[in-house]
């Protein structure tokens, strides 16, 4: 059954062929800071702490299963560990679930390829996905000749979160990836003026929020400038949200679009790129996203949700983009699915800046 408002083809659930999952053991995982006998000393204690996301038991059950290698020796039993170790995990394959297919692209030119993406879609392999993903689909069109296979395969030069839709670059050549991927960590508040020597990007979200402060009027804009860190989290260890740890400086400006009866439709502009800045920002604000079940008012997350989990709206929508080696900025734009539609799209004057012309 595809998922409600997902057109076109979509991947069936289907098992990949599993993965391996190398570590090497550092001297300070094998130091407890109380002085203790550390418990990160055996196999189980190590992944353990690593991965949180499972048990000592389960690893242990790893173990007895063979799936587990230390120095090129695979184990069926827990033992210590020593500086230096490297440690191999054989994840048995398992069924990865469907997920929308890779539209046509928007642009491309033989090196810059921007695509749609639908939500749904993860963009590179992590957690339970490794086959169903952009950089997987955009391999498999080279290999078919679906894409130019003599000018390289197209990697993405930043992340959408799986259920973040929209505007997705990609870039064939490493040093264009390296200098976009700077570009787009930091882009201006402010879209390049016609005529003007382009600098760096700018990127236009749409959203639902939860409903906005009464006091913020339709057509006005409040700036987020909440840092966005690392705190604790019993299922990853640790998770992108409102300050913690190394905390880097994050900004977004939401401009409220229109008020609806279960929340707001607001359109971002986001001056870094920080992991899930907008759904951090938008919790900052008081207001998550609407249906997100991670962040919490405030910028908080709720202990039992894992990032990649959906239920909330949020499409990158323009994008303003300076091209390699010259002047010309260029303009992008992925059409809005529905439920982000406004009742002002049409005329233009509904996003906070129109797209240069």
């Amino acid at each position: 059954m595809k998922p409600e408002g997902q057109p076109g083809a979509w991947l069936p659930a289907a098992l990949n062929q599993g993965h391996a999952y190398r570590d090497r053991v550092r001297p300070a995982d094998l130091v407890n800071p109380s002085g203790d006998p550390p418990h990160q000393s055996s196999l189980s204690g190590f992944y353990a702490a690593r991965y949180p996301h499972s048990s000592r038991a389960l690893w242990r059950q790893r173990l007895a299963a063979a799936e587990i290698c230390r120095n090129g020796q695979r184990l069926q039993a827990d033992g210590p560990l020593g500086p230096g170790d490297r440690l191999v995990w054989h994840r048995p394959p398992w069924q990865e679930a469907a997920v929308p297919g890779l539209p046509s692209p928007l642009f491309d030119d033989g090196d810059l390829l921007v695509i749609d993406k639908p939500s749904g879609l993860p963009v590179l392999p992590a957690g339970g996905f490794l086959e169903h993903t952009v950089l997987r689909l955009l391999e498999r069109q080279v290999a078919e000749g679906q894409l130019d296979a003599a000018a390289g395969l197209p990697r993405p030069v930043h992340r959408l979160g799986r259920f973040t839709s929209g505007l997705l670059v990609c870039a064939r050549r490493q040093a264009t990836r390296a200098w976009l991927s700077a570009l787009l960590r930091e882009s201006t508040a402010a879209p390049p003026a016609a005529g003007a020597a382009p600098g760096r990007c700018r990127k236009l979200y749409r959203a639902l929020t939860a409903p906005l402060p009464a006091s913020l009027a339709v057509g006005s804009c409040r700036r987020v400038t909440t840092p966005i860190g690392r705190l604790p989290h019993p299922l990853l260890g640790r998770i992108w949200a409102a300050g913690g740890d190394g905390a880097l400086a994050a900004e977004s400006d939401f401009t409220l679009l229109e008020r609806r009866a279960e929340g707001c439709l607001v359109a971002v502009v986001i001056a870094s790129g920080r992991p899930h800045q907008i759904r951090i920002h938008a919790a900052a604000l008081g207001a998550p996203l609407l249906g997100d079940p991670l962040y919490l008012p405030g910028g908080g997350v709720r202990p039992t949700v894992l990032p990649g989990q959906g239920g909330y709206r949020l499409h990158a929508h323009r994008l303003w983009l300076p091209l390699p080696g010259g002047r010309q900025v260029l303009a992008l734009e992925a059409p809005l699915p529905p439920p982000l539609l406004g009742s002002a799209d049409g005329a233009s004057a509904s996003d906070p800046d129109p797209m240069p012309g």
